[in-house]
C-alpha cells in the first residue's frame, strides 16, 4: 500500500510530509479509571485559579503549563493511558490543550499533547481527551495532568478530570 504525501509549505521552505500505514497496537478491552479528580481535589497551582462550575477557572495571561495534578505509580505498563477532562473557553488567544508527562525510571519524562484537538477563543463545554502509549516494561512511576496555553493566554474551565488505562495488544 502506498503511503499519502503531503507537500507543506513552512516559512517559505516546501517540506516532505508522509504518513506510512502501519498498525498501531490497540486497546484490549474497556477503560478502567486510575484516578479521578473533583472539586474536593487541591490543584497543584494556587495562582490564577479558582473553584468554579464544578471544576476549576484556569485564568492565564501568556503562554505556558498549568500543573493541576499528579498521579503517583499508576501501576500500569504495556497500556494505554487516557487524560479526559470537560473543558470550556473564554477569549483564549492562540490555542490551550491537556497536556500530560509521564516519568519512566531511569529513562526521564515524556509526553503528550492534545494539539489536534485545541481550544481556541471562546467555547461552551465539551470532552477532550489523549494518549500515551506504554511499552511492555515501561512502568511510569509518575504522571501529571496539565493544561497548556500556546500563543497567549485566556480562561479555561476544566472539570470531569480523568486519568484512566486500557491494556495494549502487542
Amino acid at each position: 500500500m502506498r503511503a499519502p504525501v503531503t507537500l507543506v509549505r513552512a516559512g517559505g521552505l516546501a517540506l516532505l510530509a508522509s504518513t506510512l500505514a502501519c498498525s498501531a497496537p490497540g486497546p484490549t478491552g474497556p477503560s478502567e479509571r486510575i484516578r479521578a479528580f473533583g472539586p474536593a481535589d487541591r490543584p497543584i497551582t494556587q495562582t490564577s485559579i479558582a473553584a468554579d462550575e464544578g471544576g476549576w477557572r484556569v485564568t492565564r495571561d501568556g503562554s505556558g503549563s498549568v500543573p493541576l495534578f499528579e498521579v503517583a505509580d499508576p501501576g500500569t505498563e504495556q497500556a494505554v493511558l487516557t487524560y479526559r477532562a470537560r473543558i470550556k473557553a473564554a477569549d483564549v488567544t492562540g490555542q490551550a490543550y491537556l497536556e500530560m508527562w509521564v516519568r519512566l525510571p531511569g529513562r526521564g519524562e515524556f509526553f503528550s499533547r492534545g494539539l489536534h484537538q485545541p481550544v481556541r477563543g471562546t467555547a461552551d463545554w465539551a470532552s477532550y481527551e489523549i494518549p500515551f502509549f506504554l511499552k511492555q516494561g515501561e512502568r511510569p512511576d509518575l504522571v501529571k495532568l496539565n493544561v497548556a496555553f500556546d500563543g497567549g493566554g485566556g480562561t479555561l474551565w476544566i472539570k470531569d478530570i480523568e486519568l484512566l488505562r486500557s491494556g495494549l495488544s502487542g
